[in-house]
């Protein structure tokens, strides 16, 4: 299949600062989806126009995405207030703050020229201080209890516009380690994972526009030893098949330490297709985009038409930008403080973390 469009499955991240080479790039490889890092964020001004830019160079409306989450996992904080994480929202017992946070979240989002949040974090708070990325970005600590509220969240997030994402399916909950780093490889019975996590993705199946596939191997469902991320068995069979979702899927970055230890760039990109995925994510070494369109070039006709497709009829529901203001972009980070206040009291509020408003050398997501 000739790679005119097939930078289409892409979703690439974005150099700190955009410059001629960068646009022909673009032109060149015409990414379908760019995710935006904190390297990215320097003033509101300067991020719309980054937006515009982006879609301007782009043939086909890209697929604009960032992680705004709340709490640490939260970009936007580098330009103003920062929202409470899920579990400071869940443990505030109000869940009216939750919806608040969600239809604030895609207002904002939308004011910037996003049109897809990557949340809401599905997985549960088995542990609240394990070591495996998640901490502080869980909506509960029960099945039940992700459901009800990272619903509400979900719902009020797609009730301004906003497409949304559910992850890191299967669940991360029990993986002893961070995914950034080490691939996982959970022998965790069949039944519990039933009664736990895919309770969570079965229910949210149905609800949620996008879902972003973990780099986490469970030996109860694929004794192959790969990745959920890689496995056929876990997205074709599983996601697809049996819990019936309809929406895109996506790999999580496949610049992480749990693929890269592990994979070529060429074996990684030929299992992500051919496990289900229909998005590639490639966050850091963007700059081998033109080196994946020529391996996906090589790859089956009928998975890359598949994808395409996919993509596609996603991209028929993405949603235009609200016009930029800087007088409404303080509106809305009013908002944000209040909410903050409202969840934590003003005194916590007012603290700052070391996290606050610096750019991690490792971004989660």
């Amino acid at each position: 299949m000739s790679d005119s469009n097939l930078g289409q499955l892409l979703l690439l991240g974005v150099p700190p600062s955009i410059d001629g080479a960068f646009i022909e790039f673009i032109k060149r490889v015409q990414p379908g989806a760019f995710i935006l890092f904190g390297r990215n964020i320097q003033t509101p001004e300067q991020l719309r126009h980054l937006i515009d830019t982006l879609r301007q160079h782009s043939k086909i409306e890209p697929i604009i995405t960032i992680d705004q989450e709340g709490g640490r996992v939260s970009r936007l904080k580098l330009l103003g207030n920062e929202p409470p994480n899920a579990r400071q929202l869940r443990e505030s017992g109000n869940p009216e703050l939750i919806r608040r946070h969600g239809e604030l979240t895609g207002k904002l989002l939308k004011l910037f020229g996003f049109n897809l949040d990557l949340c809401p974090v599905l997985d549960i708070a088995f542990e609240e201080e394990a070591d495996n990325s998640l901490r502080g970005r869980c909506y509960g600590s029960t099945a039940d209890q992700v459901i009800k509220l990272a619903g509400i969240f979900n719902d009020a997030l797609r009730s301004t516009g906003m497409l949304s994402c559910g992850k890191h399916f299967p669940g991360y909950s029990c993986a002893p380690s961070d995914p950034h780093y080490d691939l996982s490889a959970l022998p965790r019975p069949r039944a519990e994972l039933e009664a736990h996590e895919l309770k969570v993705f079965r229910h949210f199946a149905s609800s949620l526009d996008s879902m972003m596939i973990g780099h986490i191997a469970f030996e109860e469902l694929d004794n192959s030893g790969l990745p959920a991320s890689l496995s056929p068995t876990i997205i074709t069979k599983l996601l697809r098949e049996e819990m019936k979702f309809e929406g895109l899927i996506m790999t999580d970055d496949l610049d992480m330490g749990a693929i890269i230890n592990h994979y070529s760039f060429k074996e990684m990109l030929r299992l992500a297709l051919a496990a289900g995925n229909d998005l590639l994510m490639i966050c850091h070494r963007f700059q081998l985009g033109e080196e994946a369109l020529h391996h996906l070039a090589t790859f089956p006709e009928e998975q890359l038409e598949r994808a395409l497709q996919n993509v596609a009829i996603f991209k028929k529901k993405l949603v235009a930008p609200d016009p930029f203001s800087l007088a409404a972009f303080k509106e809305l980070d009013d908002q944000v403080w209040q909410l903050r206040v409202d969840t934590l009291g003003e005194e916590v509020a007012r603290q700052r973390s070391p996290e606050d408003g610096k750019r991690s050398p490792v971004e989660v997501y």
